[in-house]
């Protein structure tokens, strides 16, 4: 939805438990689990392949060569954490490389990331 209004990029900056509703409590059948999320969408151009969407994905080089390049914007050094957008981490698990660690989303995301 975010994107569609033209954001080509989105971080995911926080993800914090909120609150339960009990049904002792709440007109519900089951407990529901809340999540606060806090989002930043920078109305940059967006990507001919997406937008980059930031959710606290890293991706760490550990390979024998001086670097990785992927020949699309992005160099990892060996072993130097890179945030990555999910787009890029996807497109990093695809190449089927074993040198190439992939982190799941922390959606805790502070700047200084690729893209």
């Amino acid at each position: 939805m975010i994107a569609e209004a033209g954001f080509g990029t989105i971080e995911v900056r926080a993800k914090r438990p909120y609150r339960v509703l009990a049904p002792d409590y709440y007109d519900v059948d089951k407990l529901i689990y809340i999540e606060s999320v806090e989002v930043c969408a920078i109305k940059d151009p967006m990507p001919k392949d997406g937008p980059c969407v930031f959710t606290g994905k890293t991706a760490i080089y550990y390979g024998a060569e001086e670097y990785f390049n992927d020949h699309k914007g992005h160099v990892l050094m060996p072993n130097q954490p890179l945030a990555v957008c999910d787009k890029t981490a996807g497109n990093l698990v695809r190449l089927g490389r074993n040198n190439i660690f992939i982190s799941a989303s922390t959606y805790h995301y502070d700047g200084g990331g690729c893209c």
